[in-house]
């Protein structure tokens, strides 16, 4: 997670963007968007930029439009990487403070605050750093479908653990999770016929994809909703 390729298109956070509101949800401050009476919950872990992205919190609208409660926890407290250049921005205490083992353990909190409101199938999408949270997730039941989105580095052994349906989106060019090893990981997933899977490489397109593209990139932004539209149909196969 700490090459470059994380920190590039950096969106413009913006804290009143999007159609729903900001509450706090099993002890994070959270977007919250959808009918709040849902059985039916997505979480929404962001990558490194936070939970204030324009882009992700339009998706989150856009998941919420189809019935699903979804909650967009700020997993970093306040946090977010803004700046990675800046001079005084220590990368490697950031990523120690804010690791994927605690972003797992605070994810877990919010699907019990999830259950406590009456949900009863909950499925969870990680971009990036979230992704590595939602492969950590998908070795319990704790969510009953996950989508892992241009991800960290993944490794085999929780690819071996998942035990949820589960797919991975990836981009053709991805130096921190480069198709091959995808693909790779996708040839694990079908060995285990009991679980549902679905790995898809979207050609001419980089790491982030999904939620760092311009707005004004007609290519960029129909590759990214090609995408969204895969999770969405993977949640309402698997979320029900």
């Amino acid at each position: 997670m700490s090459s470059s390729r994380c920190f590039e298109n950096p969106p413009t956070l913006s804290s009143t963007c999007g159609e729903g509101t900001v509450q706090d949800f099993g002890g994070l401050q959270t977007y919250v968007t959808g009918p709040s009476h849902s059985k039916l919950a997505i979480i929404l872990i962001s990558d490194v930029f936070g939970y204030e992205a324009p882009n992700l919190r339009k998706l989150a609208d856009k998941i919420a439009a189809a019935g699903f409660l979804v909650v967009v926890p700020d997993f970093f407290y306040g946090d977010p990487i803004i700046d990675f250049k800046d001079p005084k921005f220590d990368i490697k205490l950031w990523q120690e403070t804010h690791n994927t083992d605690k972003g797992c353990e605070d994810a877990k909190a919010v699907i019990a605050a999830l259950k406590s409101k009456g949900v009863s199938a909950i499925g969870a999408a990680g971009f990036c750093w979230g992704g590595q949270v939602v492969a950590k997730l998908a070795s319990s039941t704790d969510i009953h479908a996950g989508v892992v989105l241009h991800p960290g580095q993944i490794t085999e052994e929780q690819i071996n653990d998942v035990k949820i349906p589960i797919a991975i989106l990836g981009a053709e060019f991805d130096h921190i999770f480069p198709a091959e090893q995808l693909k790779q990981l996708g040839k694990k997933l079908s060995e285990k016929s009991e679980l549902d899977s679905f790995v898809k490489i979207f050609p001419g397109v980089a790491h982030g994809w999904t939620v760092r593209y311009s707005v004004e990139d007609e290519s960029a932004v129909k590759s990214a909703e090609e995408a969204h539209s895969d999770m969405l149909n993977w949640f309402t196969k698997h979320v029900k």
